[in-house]
């Protein structure tokens, strides 16, 4: 769904740092973002946001071919990096609004470790901050981050999992289904407010 664009500024850089954490997400350093995704992945933290309106459907977007690591995959409605100095809830409202032009109140649900590689590219291996929020505003995507983006009933996007799911990041996958099956009374309440 080709919508409005935002201004289309350069928002990711690979020299940004990034922090550095522990299993028990203490920071312990800070590196580039291209250091932090090369190889099996240096433990860095960072967050993944899901946007959903009034009729209970989410925001999916495709990412830019620009994209180091699965470019023109789906993915949820933004995901980023908190950079060295930056609390997240500064970082998820900065990103939220540059890659898509929204400016909303998030909602903490829960964090996770996960590990994953693109071919022989790299690897992200993040300790990761999942939002929730709610936004019916228009959507302003910024082409240098997105491909492509749409909303999805929730319905027909289980169903395209289930078919497709090589079309999807690994973070999503794994953050869609411990949100479907611990968090979903409180993703509800969103719409329903």
């Amino acid at each position: 769904m080709k919508g409005r664009t935002h201004k289309n500024k350069k928002v990711s850089f690979d020299d940004e740092p990034l922090i550095l954490v522990n299993e028990q997400d203490e920071e312990i350093g800070y590196l580039d973002k291209k250091s932090c995704h090369q190889g099996n992945g240096i433990l860095h933290r960072a967050f993944s946001i899901f946007i959903f309106n009034n009729q209970g459907e989410v925001l999916m977007q495709q990412r830019s071919r620009q994209k180091f690591l699965w470019p023109l995959y789906w993915s949820n409605s933004c995901c980023s990096h908190p950079r060295k100095g930056e609390a997240l809830p500064i970082a998820t409202r900065r990103r939220l609004e540059e890659e898509l032009g929204l400016v909303c109140d998030l909602t903490y649900l829960f964090k996770f470790i996960y590990q994953a590689s693109f071919e022989d590219r790299g690897s992200e291996h993040e300790l990761c901050y999942v939002y929730i929020g709610k936004s019916n505003d228009p959507v302003k995507s910024n082409t240098n981050e997105i491909a492509d983006w749409r909303y999805m009933k929730i319905d027909e996007l289980n169903k395209e999992i289930e078919r497709h799911p090589q079309i999807f990041t690994p973070w999503f996958k794994l953050e869609w289904e411990q949100m479907k099956k611990e968090w979903w009374e409180e993703i509800e309440k969103l719409w329903k407010k």
